[in-house]
């Protein structure tokens, strides 16, 4: 009895191997009901890619191409915009010039690049982590690869976010030369907050602060100017 049972179960085991083999193979080569057939008619929804279930590599975009499309957003004239409004103050006061040689640290995609240059500024360098060509290089803040005393004013609106600020602070010193410029913006502040910033420039003699709006947010401006080494 017990070996008629053991037959009987081992002919049930293959009769389900075998059903479960061909329901695979059938699933398998079934076209799923999400996918959308080639040759199916067009869908006002369905731009990007044209169906599921096939492959095709996106058309590389030159670079060119990218940043014309990113510079013409409504987004990037705006910063543009302000922080060419911005800078104005700086040659109404002197301290900016269309030949200064200015340097922007930490300079994000070169918004104020953009604008110095609009500015009839002719010499911009900017650097930032990740590079945006063609206005943004990569370089480490905390370590400039530029030599001493080489620029007229340096400018960075990313002060807050580096990782130590007394060697960011540093750097920029050491590469503006002696009666240049190192301005920074911040989140807006108070004269505590202002003391302690300026007291990172070491080098530097304080020249004012002031509450600015920059691409539609409240900052404070602080203005030093490098010493003249004794």
């Amino acid at each position: 009895m017990d070996r008629h049972i053991e037959v009987f179960l081992k002919r049930l085991s293959y009769i389900a191997l075998t059903i479960g083999t061909f329901t695979f193979i059938v699933l398998l080569l079934q076209t799923p009901d999400t996918c959308v057939a080639p040759d199916s008619p067009p869908k006002p929804h369905l731009r990007f890619p044209k169906h599921s279930c096939g492959y095709k590599p996106r058309q590389h975009l030159p670079l060119h191409k990218k940043n014309n499309r990113l510079w013409s957003t409504k987004a990037w004239q705006n910063q543009v915009h302000s922080f060419a409004l911005f800078f104005q103050s700086f040659h109404q006061m002197g301290l900016l010039h269309n030949h200064s040689n200015v340097l922007c640290v930490s300079a994000g995609a070169g918004h104020e690049v953009m604008a110095l240059s609009q500015l009839g500024v002719a010499d911009v360098t900017a650097v930032e982590l990740l590079d945006s060509p063609p206005l943004v290089s990569r370089a480490d803040p905390h370590n400039l690869p530029f030599f001493d005393d080489v620029f007229d004013l340096g400018f960075s609106a990313r002060l807050a976010e580096a990782l130590f600020p007394s060697r960011f602070a540093a750097e920029m010193e050491r590469t503006v030369r002696p009666g240049g410029v190192c301005a920074v913006v911040v989140d807006e502040c108070g004269d505590d907050e202002v003391k302690e910033i300026v007291g990172l420039f070491r080098n530097s003699r304080f020249l004012g602060a002031m509450n600015v709006t920059l691409t539609g947010l409240r900052m404070t401006r602080i203005i030093l100017r490098v010493k003249h080494l004794p």
